[in-house]
C-alpha cells in the first residue's frame, strides 16, 4: 500500500513537473518569437544595402548614386561615448552610496528619484537637456544630447550597482576592516572589485537602452548631413538618420532606412556580447 502510495505521488510530481516545464518553454519561445520576427524583418530589408559607400560616404541626394551614413556612425559613437563618460561614474557613485551610504533619508531621497527618473518617457529628458544646455548655448550640440543620454543612464545603473552590491556577502566587509583597511578602501577595493561582473552587466543594460533613443536627440544634437567632431556643433546620429530617411517618399531613402536600423541593432548586439565576454571573465576570475 505504501510503495504503491509512494509511486502515485512520484508520477504525479513528475506530470506536474513536465507540464510546468512545458509551460515555462512555450512563454519564452512565445517571448522570443517577436524578438527574431523584428530581427528577421530587419536583416531581409536592410542587408541588400550593405556596401562599402554606405560606411565609408555621408549622405547624398536622393537623385545621386551612392551616398550613406558614415558621419552618423562616428556621430553615434562619439555621442554614446560622451554619454558614458558623463552616466557611468555618477550611476556607479550613486549606487554605492545607496549600497554602503544610503540607510538614511538621504538614501531614501536618492533611491526614490532613481526609480522616478527611470519611469520618466525619454521626450521629457530630451526637452529637459534642451531647457539646461540647448538654451543656454542658444544652439544644439552634441554636447547636449550626451548630456540627455547619460542622465538617463544613471537611474539604470545606480540602482543595479546597488542591488549587486547588497549581495556582496558583509562577511567579506567586516574581514576587510578587520585588517585595518579603510572604509573606503574597502569599498573601492573590495565590495567593487567582488561585484564588478554585475556592474558591467548594469552598464550593458543602461547602454544598450540608450543607443537606440531618438527623441532625446531630436531636441539637442538636432543632425548634421555633413561631419562634425565639436562638441558644440550639431551632430549626426543613427537614429536620428533612420527617422529622417523613414519618412521620406524615396525608396533609396527606405533602403538606407532599413540599413541603417540594421547596423544600430548589430552594434547593440556586438555591445552586448563584448560586456557580457568581459563580466564572464571577471567572475571565472573571482572565482578562481
Amino acid at each position: 500500500m505504501l510503495k504503491q502510495h509512494g509511486t502515485n505521488i512520484s508520477l504525479r510530481r513528475r506530470l506536474t513537473n513536465n507540464l510546468a516545464l512545458g509551460t515555462i518553454t512555450a512563454f519564452a519561445i512565445v517571448v522570443t518569437i517577436p524578438l527574431f520576427l523584428i530581427l528577421g524583418t530587419v536583416i531581409y530589408h536592410g542587408i541588400g544595402g550593405l556596401n562599402w559607400d554606405f560606411f565609408t560616404q555621408i549622405p547624398k541626394p536622393m537623385d545621386e548614386t551612392g551616398g550613406g551614413m558614415a558621419n552618423a556612425i562616428v556621430g553615434s559613437m562619439m555621442i554614446l561615448g560622451l554619454a558614458s563618460i558623463i552616466g557611468v561614474p555618477l550611476g556607479i557613485g550613486a549606487g554605492v552610496f545607496l549600497a554602503e551610504y544610503g540607510r538614511n533619508a538621504a538614501g531614501n531621497i536618492v533611491r526614490f528619484t532613481a526609480d522616478v527618473l527611470n519611469g520618466v518617457p525619454s521626450i521629457v529628458i530630451g526637452l529637459t537637456a534642451y531647457a539646461l544646455v540647448v538654451v543656454p548655448q542658444h544652439h544644439f550640440s552634441m554636447l547636449s544630447g550626451s548630456v540627455a543620454l547619460g542622465i538617463m543612464m544613471i537611474p539604470t545603473i545606480s540602482r543595479t550597482t546597488e542591488e549587486v552590491l547588497l549581495m556582496v556577502p558583509q562577511s567579506i566587509r567586516e574581514a576587510a576592516l578587520g585588517l585595518g583597511i579603510p572604509q573606503w578602501r574597502t569599498t573601492v577595493s573590495v565590495v567593487l572589485r567582488t561585484a564588478s561582473a554585475g556592474i558591467i552587466t548594469s552598464i550593458m543594460l543602461a547602454f544598450a537602452r540608450i543607443a537606440g533613443e531618438t527623441a532625446p536627440l531630436m531636441f539637442t544634437t538636432l543632425g548634421n548631413q555633413y561631419w562634425n567632431s565639436k562638441p558644440n556643433q550639431p551632430t549626426a546620429a543613427l537614429p536620428l538618420q533612420i527617422f529622417s530617411y523613414s519618412v521620406m517618399p524615396y525608396d533609396k531613402a527606405h533602403q538606407l532606412a532599413w540599413t541603417g536600423a540594421l547596423l544600430l541593432i548589430s552594434m547593440i548586439m556586438v555591445t552586448v556580447i563584448i560586456f557580457r565576454y568581459f563580466a564572464n571573465r571577471g567572475v571565472m576570475k573571482g572565482a578562481s
